[in-house]
């Protein structure tokens, strides 16, 4: 009987011990294998001659020879610069004076909130989808003002090779500008209430106030909202083949489009794969200095 019981007593402090680990091992397993995994094969056949099927003779920086005078991928740099430039810029400007605006806790706040807000609750390619109507000429804005005896009005950036990638912006910041506000004004909410009632004493107005004071108390913010906005604009596939389909031609292009265009459409599995690479290099190099800057934070 008592052998029994100090039997128990072994197997419950085993569980307790181990019981995390064991749930915890299989996910681990397999995200080591279907992330990482993946992520090293990506980079190991993009130092091969994979075209159509993977080939795992070695070749060295072929691939990303061909990748970088290739067009088509320097459109897609192009465009990718192009889009994360007005896109984080606009989303910045956007997020913070809508910030602003409901920090001076306004009456309608709850309902300005929610509207910008729930774009967010969209997926891209719901955005992409309505955006691709809106900006369409032939029923969208240009079709809605002609309409009204506007006839000479024209909005034909959705079909224009040179204006096309703005639509993107367009699109993306409508969708995200909202997020960057919630950051913005939970960071704005933060700022103790006696350092703006000191400054007000002392004679400081509201832009004084928020320039020289709130924000800069706010500046992590900054950061967070630049390094996840990169983010999305790296990644932003979905909206770009929902809105444009990486066209007119491949005009509004961007790596991840071009990726999935060579990979899957054009069987040159080495150059996606070298592409793949670089994209991963790009989003590594936003996130560590990121990572390095939270890891020193002295924690409280």
């Amino acid at each position: 009987m008592a052998g029994s019981k100090t039997g128990r007593v072994v197997f419950d402090r085993f569980l307790e011990r181990w019981l995390p680990q064991i749930v915890v091992s299989p996910l681990f397993a397999t995200s080591l294998l279907f992330v990482y995994g993946f992520i090293a094969w990506t980079v190991y056949i993009s130092f091969t001659r994979s075209g159509v099927m993977p080939n795992y003779t070695f070749s060295g920086f072929s691939q990303y020879i061909r990748l970088w005078t290739t067009p088509r991928w320097l459109v897609a740099l192009e465009n990718l610069f192009v889009f994360t430039s007005l896109f984080i810029v606009g989303c910045m400007v956007i997020g913070l004076l809508l910030a602003i605006l409901l920090d001076q806790r306004i009456r309608s706040e709850g309902l300005i909130r929610t509207i910008y807000l729930y774009p967010m609750a969209l997926s891209f390619i719901v955005t992409g989808t309505a955006w691709k109507w809106i900006l369409n000429p032939t029923l969208g804005i240009e079709k809605i003002i002609q309409g009204l005896g506007f006839e000479s009005f024209n909005f034909d950036w959705l079909v224009d090779p040179k204006m096309a990638i703005y639509t993107v912006v367009i699109a993306g910041v409508w969708q995200s500008s909202g997020y960057v506000m919630a950051l913005f004004l939970a960071g704005l909410r933060s700022v103790d209430d006696e350092i703006i009632k000191a400054a007000a004493i002392d004679g400081a107005g509201p832009v004084r106030i928020y320039g020289s004071i709130i924000l800069p108390i706010v500046r992590p913010v900054f950061f967070s909202a630049f390094v996840i906005l990169s983010h999305l604009a790296i990644k932003s596939f979905d909206l770009v083949m929902a809105l444009t389909g990486g066209g007119p031609g491949y005009a509004t292009d961007v790596p991840a489009t071009f990726m999935y265009s060579f990979a899957f459409q054009r069987s040159e599995l080495g150059t996606a794969a070298a592409s793949a690479v670089m994209m991963l290099v790009t989003i590594t190099a936003i996130y560590v200095p990121y990572l390095y800057s939270e890891l020193r934070r002295p924690t409280k």
